[in-house]
């Protein structure tokens, strides 16, 4: 064979291990960019870690509002485990309606589902003062309600401009900084909270998380969040802070618990997990307009929109119907997508499997519910800030307008300063206490709205006046 038929040769080999599959142009040693594409073809054993990663981002998350609530009924520790389990089960089909829509329930986006910390004061009373049968069948109720509003959600997301979507994705990161600090020092009312011991593990987790990215290559530097996960849990078990105990008798296999606790049906309950599913839609909205924004790069279009706020309304349902509270998209989540780039659907499906295989089999809830919160604080601490500088950039996307700086202004500074000082609501009638006292998200998402209806709109978005002389220098009019 002549020299240029063997270079020819060795060229279309190449062509062809770099070439295409499944319907698309995939580089095979492309992963980093089906990793970045929402329908990029990945085999599932190299998607797992990734899918894993999200997992162990919101897994205590998923956890905690449960395990709160529970307590305030004054339930059994058996109905707590129950509960607990069923709650994995409901996160991981909820993720993979999200992800795989059917008919128009579910957005198609790379969304992760847990169960959500809004509804945690307003839960707490109805189950504490009528009873946790009054609390599931407002949430069966609610999330039907919710479920309705976001097929016209054609109709209503017109109020919500790009600023009130900038406001609120901005919102809801510093609304997390909070959790992402307590866990940090351990986790909230931890008996050894902010103990140098809690401290050196978060320490470890972020600086493992930090190293990993600016150490690794190409697809693995994503896995950075995991990587830290790992040091710091081994850390963890080295000086004594995982806890095994819960391993002592547990079941290989068990059934999620259908309907563990009847339901019943009380207006008060019903009207005031109501309006918080309101806001729920709210921050549904708001992590579609973060995770498009800083991972797809562009605005999310009506039908995902629609499908995100009636998924988290029908799930919610599913919810109590196995007797949890609410779901919501996981912001944290997003910050993750924000910080990773990863949007492969299959990538964030080997995660939601993890999670319903953790509602048929408790020990993959004991394994990670054992995982100390201060590792899990050092590394999604900086996630939370990733969400926050998401919504800065959403807002100049928006345009510096003076309306527009009116709008997130006004809506930043009443929201977040008013419910910094909670007390300044105590003249208003309980149920709007419960609702917009400690949740500085709702606050700004109503006072966003109010001055988007109201203030007069701009002829056009003003920028830096520009001339130029008949030269063409620039000069700057008097």
């Amino acid at each position: 064979m002549s020299d240029s038929s063997r270079t020819d040769a060795s060229a279309a080999s190449k062509e062809e291990e770099v070439v295409v599959e499944a319907g698309g142009v995939v580089f095979r040693d492309g992963k980093e960019e089906a990793l970045r594409s929402l329908d990029g073809h990945i085999g599932w054993l190299a998607a797992f870690p990734y899918g894993l990663q999200h997992v162990l981002a919101m897994f205590v998350a998923n956890l905690a509002p449960i395990a709160i609530i529970v307590g305030a009924a004054g339930l059994s520790e058996d109905m707590r485990a129950v509960l607990i389990q069923n709650a994995m089960f409901i996160a991981g089909i909820g993720t993979f309606v999200q992800l795989f829509p059917v008919w128009r329930v579910g957005s198609g986006l790379p969304i992760v589902m847990g169960i959500s910390f809004t509804f945690v004061t307003v839960a707490c009373t109805v189950a504490a003062t009528q009873g946790y049968g009054a609390l599931v069948g407002a949430v069966i109720v609610g999330g039907l309600i919710e479920g309705v509003l976001g097929l016209f959600a054609q109709y209503w997301r017109r109020i919500i401009t790009p600023i009130v979507a900038a406001v609120v994705v901005t919102s809801i990161g510093f609304s997390l900084l909070g959790v992402g600090a307590a866990s940090f020092g351990g986790g909230t009312g931890a008996p050894d909270f902010g103990s140098a011991q809690n401290l050196i593990l978060g320490t470890i987790s972020l600086v493992a998380c930090l190293a990993f990215q600016g150490l690794a290559k190409g697809a693995t530097k994503q896995l950075s969040v995991l990587f830290g996960l790992v040091v710091g849990y081994l850390v963890a078990i080295v000086m004594g802070k995982v806890d095994f105990s819960g391993f002592a008798n547990f079941e290989l296999f068990s059934l999620p618990a259908l309907m563990p606790v009847a339901p019943e049906f009380h207006p008060g309950a019903i009207v005031s997990i109501v309006l918080l599913f309101l806001v729920s839609a709210t921050e549904t909205v708001g992590d579609c307009s973060a995770l498009t924004a800083v991972a797809l790069k562009r605005s999310p279009n009506d039908r995902e929109l629609s499908g995100a706020v009636t998924a988290d309304g029908v799930i919610s349902t599913f919810s109590g119907i196995f007797g949890c509270s609410p779901v919501t998209s996981f912001s944290q989540n997003v910050g993750l997508v924000a910080m990773t780039g990863v949007v492969n659907r299959r990538a964030i499906a080997t995660g939601a499997f993890v999670l319903v295989l953790a509602g048929f089999v408790p020990v993959v809830s004991l394994v990670f519910a054992s995982l100390p919160e201060a590792v899990l604080g050092g590394c999604t601490i900086m996630m939370f800030g990733n969400i926050i500088v998401s919504g800065f950039q959403m807002i100049a996307s928006a345009g510096f307008s003076q309306r527009n700086i009116t709008i997130a202004a006004l809506s930043l500074a009443v929201g977040i300063g008013f419910t910094q000082m909670s007390d300044i609501f105590v003249i208003f009638p309980e149920l709007l206490q419960s609702v917009f006292a400690d949740n500085c998200v709702a606050m700004v998402f109503v006072v966003a709205i109010l001055a988007s209806l109201l203030l007069p709109k701009d002829e056009k978005v003003h920028g830096p006046l520009v001339v130029q002389d008949e030269n063409g220098s620039v000069k700057t009019p008097e």
